[in-house]
């Protein structure tokens, strides 16, 4: 692990108005993030695994509540502690954004991380003991990613993209344990939210160059510069178009006409249009656009969930 940071000095931080400091700590847990995941868990449970069970068998089961509780309080913790290390990083890349030290001090920060990691790990815990593994492994893999992973290329990529993954498989896991029942339609989901996920992390270490570079970062633009790194983000995106278009052909064989054609609109289109992008992009704020673009994708194929389940695909 790498030596705590050292606290950034009051002057070298921009100013914080009186309405920041009312959205400052929402911000910190990147809620919105945390909405998605809400979303995900629940239309993974109730679109993919339990698509014609009652709504109270499916979303409002106690267990599958504290499941998501748990999760959404240790992702919540690696957000602070992600911030934590990077101040400086974002002093220079989203000045607008920085919370620790301008609002929140260095110290009640990683109180925050350690106590919310500690309730999701004990939680998840309480419910299975597997669970509990697996929740502890990943506080301590967004720990050691905010610490050092991110700041070695592709390492710190392909962290963030596994844990995606293992977020959609999450609902799985605990069917699995708690009624041994398996279901292998959400695997496919979760191979398209890592490759997705890879795409996005990397577009934003070239979004983040100027910041990383002066803090001893060695992301993949940085190492292999901007050119191959656009090739390397092709490469999990062709491998993901393969795999949508692999779904779509399927479900648009099997006359399922609705999700095929959300697919087809809202994931194939939208991907061809960031393959588009991607070629042509050559300054930061392409690279920010691009980064927003993967987030709606991700979202119409979280989305695409309601469908599937229901239509037996």
């Amino acid at each position: 692990m790498n030596p705590l940071p050292p606290k950034l000095p009051a002057a070298d931080l921009p100013p914080l108005s009186p309405e920041r400091l009312r959205t400052a700590l929402p911000m910190l847990v990147r809620w919105p993030n945390l909405l998605i995941m809400l979303l995900c868990l629940a239309l993974v449970r109730a679109g993919l695994l339990l698509p014609h069970a009652p709504l109270r068998q499916s979303l409002l089961a106690p267990r599958f509540g504290l499941l998501v509780l748990a999760a959404l309080l240790v992702a919540a913790a690696g957000y602070i502690i992600n911030d934590y290390y990077d101040v400086k990083i974002d002093a220079i890349n989203r000045p607008d954004r920085l919370v620790i030290g301008r609002v929140v001090r260095r110290r009640k920060a990683m109180l925050a991380h350690v106590l919310l990691s500690s309730a999701g790990v004990l939680l998840a815990s309480w419910l299975h003991p597997v669970l509990g593994l697996v929740t502890l492994g990943t506080a301590l893999m967004l720990w050691g990613y905010s610490a050092r992973f991110k700041r070695v290329a592709l390492v710190g990529n392909i962290t963030i993209a596994t844990l995606t993954g293992a977020l959609v498989l999450l609902p799985e896991l605990q069917l699995q344990l708690e009624r041994h029942d398996s279901h292998s339609m959400v695997w496919p989901y979760a191979l398209a939210a890592f490759l997705l996920t890879v795409v996005r992390e990397v577009v934003k270490d070239v979004e983040d160059m100027r910041g990383d570079a002066q803090h001893g970062c060695h992301t993949l633009p940085l190492v292999w510069g901007v050119a191959r790194t656009k090739w390397v983000a092709g490469f999990f995106l062709a491998c993901l178009a393969l795999l949508t278009l692999g779904a779509t052909g399927r479900v648009l064989a099997g006359g399922h006409w609705p999700l095929g054609t959300w697919l087809v609109v809202l994931v194939l289109v939208p991907m061809a249009q960031l393959v588009r992008l991607l070629i042509r992009a050559d300054r930061r704020r392409h690279f920010h656009y691009l980064s927003t673009l993967c987030k709606g994708i991700m979202l119409a194929g979280v989305l695409s969930m309601a469908l599937a389940g229901r239509l037996g695909f």
